[in-house]
């Protein structure tokens, strides 16, 4: 079992919000300019707090559907949308034996139910810049662990690459992981980079001490992002730390990591441009400049893929084969 923490007691989630979309662009220096990305704004009032309720049941997200952007879920026959949540519980149970094609760790909702990592787990919390992360991928491990997104209930599995499962060739360094209810567009190019996003959910790599448990669902704060061109994609990598590291409290900016923890950006970028050479491909690139983005732009990145997986949900976007439990 997997809780995202300690005092989780209830999978009951706090009143959701209205979602009041509103554009605060903010452009950077020249090197980041046109990153064009909005930031979503929740408005929170006190008659839409009363109003809407949103719960953990039976995996699926149950809420008021004409408050906010709402979407049918059909797998469940259960209304939902996005929502601030201070605490989630949730437990993995793994299936099949560890290291072989048939491992999966599926997820496991209130009453026994399976529900999708994906799709099913909140993304935001009760702090703007603070969310919900997955780990799929435990630091100072080589398995390529990730969410299966073509399977059924996305359970987490190793990926196979030309029939044999992958490993990285050394260790990764941080817990590796990705947002629930994000998605990298591959229809949409960045009209800056002129590249296409990776159909995947957005990356998230966690800098925290603690060595994570595959599967655990952890409160996370924003604190950077690159942008990663992998064989000619866009691989968004959040920058982000637990909110229970003891460091978290003094990190708010990629400025402030780069003073706490020298080198660790860097580390990161670094790792990420040549993890894939020992296999004969090349370096992986950065756009702008292999700048890191600051918590902002982050954020901006966040929303945008966020908005992106409400359109995968509502059919509003090619599914590619993906499974989003929508009939």
């Amino acid at each position: 079992q997997a809780l995202c923490s300690p005092c989780c007691a209830t999978a009951v989630l706090p009143p959701t919000t209205a979602v009041a979309m509103a554009a605060l662009e903010r452009r950077r220096s020249s090197a980041a300019a046109g990153v064009g990305r909005r930031v979503l704004v929740l408005a929170v009032g006190s008659a839409a707090l009363r109003a809407a309720s949103v719960c953990f049941a039976s995996g699926s997200w149950a809420a008021a559907g004409r408050l906010g952007r709402g979407f049918r879920a059909a797998s469940s026959g259960l209304v939902g949308c996005r929502s601030q949540s201070a605490s989630v519980k949730v437990n993995t149970e793994a299936k099949g034996d560890e290291g072989t094609t048939a491992f999966r760790r599926i997820f496991v909702g209130e009453g026994g139910t399976t529900i999708s990592p994906w799709h099913d787990l909140p993304l935001d919390t009760d702090v703007p810049n603070e969310k919900w992360m997955v780990t799929e991928i435990t630091k100072m491990t080589k398995p390529k662990m990730e969410i299966a997104t073509k399977e059924e209930g996305n359970p987490i599995a190793q990926d196979i690459k030309k029939g044999k499962l992958r490993d990285y060739h050394g260790p990764i360094f941080w817990n590796y992981g990705c947002f629930p209810q994000t998605w990298e567009d591959p229809s949409v190019e960045h009209p800056e980079l002129k590249v296409f996003g990776d159909n995947d959910p957005l990356d998230v790599v966690e800098i925290g001490s603690r060595a994570h448990a595959q599967g655990e669902v952890s409160r996370v704060k924003v604190l950077g992002a690159l942008a990663m061109i992998d064989d000619g994609e866009l691989d968004w990598k959040i920058i982000a730390i637990d909110c229970k590291d003891p460091l978290a409290g003094e990190l708010q900016s990629v400025a402030d990591v780069e003073a706490k923890m020298p080198g660790v950006v860097s580390g990161i970028r670094e790792w990420f441009r040549w993890y894939k050479t020992p296999d004969g491909k090349p370096l992986n690139g950065f756009g702008f400049n292999g700048e890191t983005l600051d918590a902002t732009a982050a954020l901006g990145v966040v929303a945008e893929t966020h908005e992106a997986w409400v359109r995968l949900r509502t059919a509003g976007a090619d599914s590619k084969g993906l499974w989003t439990g929508i009939a």
